[in-house]
């Protein structure tokens, strides 16, 4: 066997090779941000729901879902330990990093605009030139092309074509 044969197999097992190692990097890091969890953190789960650590036990989180609402889910439920602000922010709709004003956008295009009444009455006095011309100004430049169409249609129909 030659290595021409063997370089697409070669190619296949390190991609392969490649593919397992990165799932098992991102699953290393799913295992140890769930062994970081600890009481008083916000989590979200797999099936979207946030809630804040109760208790963490081995293979168990018991979650603390509203007033008088205790859950038990598994470990491998926890989809993301979330920080102390992204968890304010998200639930209780808390916002401490406003970084200025100046920086909202506005709701609507009015302050944008300019409201200068010596533009808004200069543009009024004369109609604006879009560069297009009324058909009744250039009859005479469409008559010419309307007669050479007519030709090359008679050519046509009597069956006369140049290359012969």
């Amino acid at each position: 066997m030659s290595l021409v044969t063997l370089l697409p197999f070669i190619v296949l097992i390190g991609a392969m090779f490649l593919m397992t190692r990165s799932a098992k990097k991102k699953q290393q890091q799913a295992v140890e941000m769930r062994n970081q969890m600890q009481p008083g953190s916000g989590v979200r789960t797999i099936g979207g729901m946030y809630a804040t650590v109760k208790e963490v036990n081995e293979d168990t989180v018991l979650l603390d879902a509203g007033p008088g609402v205790e859950l038990l889910f598994a470990k491998n439920s926890i989809g993301a330990v979330l920080s102390d602000d992204e968890y304010n922010r998200i639930v209780h709709g808390i916002e401490h990093d406003l970084k200025s004003d100046a920086d909202i956008v506005p709701d609507d295009a009015s302050s944008l605009t300019e409201t200068d009444a010596s533009a808004t009455d200069a543009s009024d006095d004369k109609p604006v030139d879009l560069g297009k011309k009324d058909a009744a100004d250039e009859p005479a430049d469409d008559a010419a092309p309307a007669e050479a169409k007519t030709d090359e249609q008679a050519k046509k129909a009597d069956g006369g074509s140049e290359a012969k």
